[in-house]
């Protein structure tokens, strides 16, 4: 009695370890109808592949069994291929569920989790109808989409210009484009062009609206006076951020980009990486507006090269981690396997090429720009380490877009530095000047910004 105990005690416990598994995870359950004909085959197939099914008959009359299958999320499409392949008809009627605990007690769901687990661990992901659906629910109907582009770049204006981090996030918790800036990858990797057509379309005309939206509440603010208008918004800190392409928003654009496709790809939330995605978009096309209604050119090229950039960086990224996560084995494949010669494929072809372009020359700018940057920080750096200058110490460089003679403007650098009270430095902003010039072969004004302090100490002796 004592060893059917133990044995009882044992299913106990695994039986409970299944179902906080697949608690973490949740299951699918394929329901599809299979015609009497080839329900000899399909059941071999699910047997002689360790799959546990259930087989009742088809209540409407017809000639055909129900069979459910509960699986992994990454087990669904592998599993539909194996149906197709054992005589299934792919226009079959098929039913995928979501449910919590189905199947968490059979060992043999528990060996398929192993097999196909759902999320980066391995090959598999969630199926392509799944991830087709997950990122149509991101994007709500068009006319609320409108309305929250434009209630997150109010939103967002408000913030920069009350400086407020928390406002700004604020804005990118109600901004809707996460659907639109992912639905464009998943549609590339799943070859839904229709998806893709509707993801540009979405994105550009959410881009319109909150730069739109911002210009009418920066005109707003300053035409009410709520807002200074002799305000120097470049110095407003929140703004600044804003300004300019760097490397870092370029890593936060790339990274934002792969953490929603994960997300969709996974059972994880997308609502978190899709604050990310905001956070790439919605300043910076806030801070555009602000400076188109204060009069500033460079304000508003830089945030638009920033935006642009942004946008064009999270959809390759997406792209990319949907492709590295095995939802496509070649691009160029498929391509020339569906390729065929119409109207459609014209504009799609036309669109593809934009992309490219819009990549090139982004990427090109953005690389322009970050290369400025980074010779401006460096001479900057150089300089303060100087003996001459041992009583400062470099707080923050900030550096205006550099639009070459487009605009004919001088590119303003701003030195942050921190002093005693007693330190002059009189002839130290015409040396930055001079060597920043030289080595970027650019004009650039130089301002000093200094942080003043006083020490006292006990006196010696």
């Amino acid at each position: 009695m004592s060893g059917a105990n133990e044995r009882a005690q044992q299913k106990v416990a695994d039986q409970n370890l299944l179902i906080a598994r697949f608690r973490r995870e949740s299951v699918r359950q394929i329901r599809t109808r299979v015609p009497s004909k080839s329900r000899e085959a399909v059941t071999t197939a699910l047997s002689d592949a360790d799959i546990d099914y259930l087989v009742a008959e088809e209540a409407s009359g017809r000639d055909a069994v129900i069979v459910e299958i509960p699986v992994p999320g990454g087990g669904v499409d592998p599993i539909l291929d194996l149906l197709y392949d054992a005589g299934l008809d792919e226009d079959a009627y098929t039913v995928i569920s979501e449910v919590e605990t189905t199947g968490a007690t059979t060992q043999a769901v528990a060996d398929l989790e192993e097999r196909y687990v759902a999320g980066p661990k391995g090959e598999s992901g969630v199926s392509y109808p799944e991830i087709r659906e997950r990122a149509g629910d991101l994007e709500p109907g068009r006319a609320t989409y409108i309305v929250f582009a434009a209630l997150a770049a109010i939103v967002a204006v408000a913030g920069l210009l009350l400086d407020s981090a928390i406002i700004i996030v604020g804005a990118m918790v109600i901004a809707p484009f996460a659907g639109s800036s992912l639905s464009a990858s998943v549609g590339a990797v799943i070859d839904d062009r229709e998806m893709v057509l509707d993801s540009v379309v979405s994105q550009v005309l959410g881009l319109v609206v909150a730069y739109v939206g911002a210009v009418a509440m920066s005109l707003v603010l300053r035409e009410t006076f709520f807002v200074p208008a002799a305000l120097a918004i470049s110095r407003v800190d929140q703004v600044a951020a804003f300004l300019t392409p760097s490397l870092l928003a370029v890593v936060v654009a790339l990274a934002a980009g792969a953490a929603g496709a994960l997300a969709l790809a996974t059972d994880l939330p997308v609502s978190l990486a899709g604050v990310a995605v905001a956070a790439a978009i919605v300043p910076s096309a806030a801070t555009a507006g602000i400076g188109t209604v204060w009069g500033e050119p460079l304000v508003v090229a830089g945030a638009l090269v920033l935006l642009v950039m942004n946008v064009v960086f999270i959809n390759v990224s997406a792209f990319a981690a949907l492709v590295a996560l095995g939802y496509r084995d070649s691009v160029t494949r498929s391509v020339r396997e569906n390729f065929t010669v119409s109207a459609r494929t014209g504009a799609y072809a036309l669109l593809v090429v934009g992309f490219v372009v819009s990549v090139v020359v982004v990427g090109a700018v953005t690389a322009s720009y970050i290369g400025f940057e980074g010779s401006v920080n460096r001479e900057v750096q150089t300089t303060i380490d100087e003996p001459a200058y041992d009583g400062v110490e470099l707080v923050g460089v900030s550096t205006g877009f550099d639009t070459g003679d487009v605009l004919g403007d001088e590119t303003s650098v701003t030195v942050t530095l921190s002093r005693t009270a007693e330190s002059e430095y009189p002839e130290l902003a015409r040396t930055l000047q001079e060597r920043i010039s030289a080595a970027t072969d650019r004009p650039v004004t130089v301002q000093l910004r200094y942080l003043d302090f006083e020490s006292a100490s006990e006196p010696t002796g």
